[in-house]
């Protein structure tokens, strides 16, 4: 995200609102419609999704985490509420930077499910 661009978003003045509250907004929603949005994959009692942004210095960072206490592992509920926040950021702030990528989602942890813990490596 161009540096302008961040600051706006800092400050909470983009045309479109406050871009950080609404992409977390979104993002929960998100995993809670994954099975909506996904052929094959299983609606899934969750119990609690965080969906954390983080402005940095090129970009903003999401990390979501996402709980169930049902026998199987809520890794697409994860990266569904991830991949729709981050769509949420661009779409609120494509009028002041088109040029904006969206990269590297990725599952960093998960635990439980029949394939039991996974890390990923550094």
């Amino acid at each position: 995200i161009a540096t302008p661009t961040l600051t706006l978003i800092a400050a909470n003045r983009l045309a479109k609102g406050d871009v950080i509250a609404t992409a977390r907004i979104a993002g929960i929603m998100a995993a809670k419609r994954t099975a909506d949005l996904i052929p094959l994959c299983h609606q899934l009692p969750i119990d609690a999704v965080t969906v954390d942004l983080a402005l940095e210095a090129t970009g903003i960072r999401v990390t979501t985490r996402v709980i169930t206490t049902h026998g199987t592992g809520v890794e697409m509920e994860a990266l569904t509420a991830t991949s729709v926040a981050l769509l949420t950021i661009y779409d609120m702030a494509k009028a002041s930077d088109r040029g904006m990528v969206i990269a590297g989602i990725r599952l960093v942890h998960k635990s439980g499910g029949r394939s039991g813990e996974w890390r990923a490596p550094d």
